[in-house]
């Protein structure tokens, strides 16, 4: 497999012949050693992953008031052309998705258009209906929790043959109307991104525009997220990306499938909950602002963050879920903030902010096969926020 590094740091950093050949001016800023201690941290534990589990490509960019906004990669964005991962690179970010559709219930809410204590009858009667399922016993507040007893429609499409569903399209009632045919979830928290594709039906019927627009209007043209989209049914993604790649179902004898692309992909399936393509850039850039007060009041930031337990195995130990967020424990102490996402075609994202407004988010093009993989993929959230020497993870794995 081709291998590729690339390490860039956006902020002004000043070297000593700089300054030496403009007389008079004012030196600027070093970046601390602690910043490169980072980057360094960063790209190591992306190299376990390219190298080790055998990902084709990894990047992450960061962003912090010490040491500016930086980006680190390694791997290849595209397996043909040996082209090399960057974060700058688009790909399809999944559920990271619902942190923005959440993000706007919450701005509903606190407008008073929404209560997150409303039953979902409220504003969609009769949708929720049949097979012990009853959206008068349903919240609003519980649909972003997951803590509404709504099985997760993506389940039922996965067990089809992919290219039976590939490049359909999808509406989200149709979508919800499968999931209330499934059984029922055995634990109160059950993440389904059914769950999502309901609060987008109401945030359509509160403001009479889809939740997509809505999502533009309130927060990607505020925030100048020019690289983050609804893609729509268009199965390409726009603009500079990353290729993604999937591994196919076992064969007959019980050996791995081939590696096969699958950047092209309608993901109407996603919808609300899981379709935005974006960059790691921008996923920063919306976290900051959510969490930096730009986009909620702070009564309303709180809601977001109260959290429930998470089902181990729906997420991770640990995992702590709030409303569209995840708040998940830090190997040096705290929390971080933010979102997972996962889409069938390969890509995998994933985007946090730390207790000192450290922003990451990290980019793969293959999904990680298995829990040893899938740690590697969260322990590069630790070397971004966590002070090098921290972290104990990626020294431990075998």
């Amino acid at each position: 497999m081709a291998s590729a590094a690339a390490l860039t740091c956006l902020a002004p950093v000043a070297a000593a012949a700089d300054t030496a050949s403009r007389p008079g001016t004012p030196p600027r800023p070093v970046a601390p050693a602690a910043c490169d201690a980072a980057r360094g941290a960063v790209t190591d534990s992306l190299d376990v992953l390219v190298r080790r589990h055998g990902i084709p490509g990894a990047a992450a960019e960061v962003a912090d008031a010490r040491c500016g906004r930086w980006s680190a990669a390694r791997g290849v964005a595209d397996l043909d052309t040996g082209r090399p991962m960057a974060a700058k690179d688009r790909l399809r970010i999944g559920s990271v998705s619902k942190t923005f559709t959440a993000t706007v219930v919450l701005q509903l809410a606190a407008q008073g258009r929404i209560g997150l204590d409303d039953p979902v009858e409220h504003h969609l009667p009769g949708l929720i209906r049949g097979n012990g399922y009853d959206g008068r016993t349903i919240t609003v507040r519980e649909l972003l929790q997951h803590t509404s007893g709504l099985p997760d429609y993506v389940e039922g499409i996965a067990d089809r043959p992919v290219n039976e569903w590939r490049f359909r399209h999808f509406e989200p009632r149709e979508l919800i109307a499968a999931a209330l045919k499934m059984p029922h979830p055995e634990k109160k928290w059950h993440y389904a991104t059914t769950n999502t594709a309901v609060a987008g039906l109401i945030v359509e019927k509160v403001t009479g525009r889809g939740v997509e627009a809505e999502v533009n209007r309130r927060i990607l043209e505020p925030l100048g997220l020019r690289d983050t989209y609804w893609p729509g049914d268009r199965t390409r993604i726009k603009g500079p990306h990353s290729r993604s790649y999937f591994i196919e179902s076992e064969k007959p004898d019980g050996t791995p499938g081939p590696r096969v692309d699958g950047t092209e992909w309608n993901v109407t399936f996603g919808g609300a909950g899981g379709a935005l393509i974006s960059t790691p850039a921008d996923v920063n850039r919306f976290l900051g602002a959510l969490f930096g007060g730009k986009l909620l009041p702070a009564r309303w930031l709180a809601e977001m963050k109260r959290t429930v337990p998470a089902d181990p195995d729906r997420l991770w130990p640990g995992a702590r879920y709030g409303l569209g967020l995840i708040a998940s424990p830090l190997e040096c102490g705290g929390m971080w903030w933010g979102h997972g996402g996962t889409v069938p075609g390969g890509h995998r994202a994933l985007g946090a902010i730390g207790p000192g407004g450290r922003t990451v988010s990290l980019a793969l093009n293959q999904v990680p096969d298995t829990d040893r993989a899938e740690q590697d993929f969260r322990a590069v959230v630790d070397s971004a926020l966590c002070a090098p020497g921290r972290t104990q993870h990626l020294k431990e794995t075998p």
